[in-house]
C-alpha cells in the first residue's frame, strides 16, 4: 500500500510517563511516527539514541518524534529513564495503532512464525497527511535520511 498522501489514522496512546497522546494534538505541526519491535533491545536502542541526540535539529524543522511499540507503559518508562529519552514513547499493547498502520507483520524467527512490529516510520504534515514512509528503516542512518527529506 502506499501511503504517501493518504490521511495518518488518529489514535491515542500513553507515553512512559503514563500522558495520553493523539496524533490530532499535534495538529499544525510535523510528526515523526517511529514505529519499533521492542524496548532495549539493540536496533532499538540505537534508533532511539540517534532520536534523542539528534531531536533539536528534528525541531528545528518543526518535527515531533513520536516512538510506538507494543511493550508496556512500565516497559516504555524504564527504557526512557535509562536511555535519557527526550520525546514520547507510546505504548499500544493492545495493537491498535501497530494493526492502524499496518506495521505488524508474521516474521520467522529461530524457526517459528511470530508476529513483531516491522520498524516502519511516518513523516506526517501538519494537516495530518502523510509525507513519506519509510518502510525498510537502517536505525543508525534514519534521522540523517529524515532530515535530508525535510531540506
Amino acid at each position: 500500500m502506499s501511503w504517501e498522501g493518504k490521511s495518518a489514522p488518529d489514535f491515542t496512546l500513553q507515553d512512559q510517563e503514563g500522558k495520553e497522546h493523539s496524533l490530532s494534538d499535534y495538529q499544525g505541526q510535523k510528526v515523526l511516527l517511529y514505529f519499533y519491535p521492542r524496548d532495549d533491545t539493540p536496533g532499538c536502542t540505537i534508533e532511539a539514541q540517534q532520536f534523542r541526540d539528534r531531536l533539536d535539529e528534528l525541531r528545528s524543522h518543526g518535527v515531533q518524534v513520536l516512538g510506538v511499540s507494543r511493550d508496556t507503559v512500565r516497559s516504555h518508562e524504564k527504557f526512557a529513564r535509562k536511555e535519557s529519552l527526550n520525546f514520547p514513547i507510546l505504548a499500544d499493547p493492545e495493537e491498535v495503532v501497530v494493526n492502524q498502520y499496518e506495521v505488524l507483520r508474521q516474521k520467522n524467527m529461530y524457526g517459528k512464525q511470530v508476529m513483531s512490529v516491522n520498524r516502519e516510520s511516518f513523516l506526517i504534515d501538519e494537516k495530518g497527511v502523510i509525507l513519506r514512509h519509510y518502510g525498510k528503516v537502517k536505525p543508525a542512518q534514519h534521522v540523517q535520511e529524515i532530515l535530508d527529506d525535510l531540506t
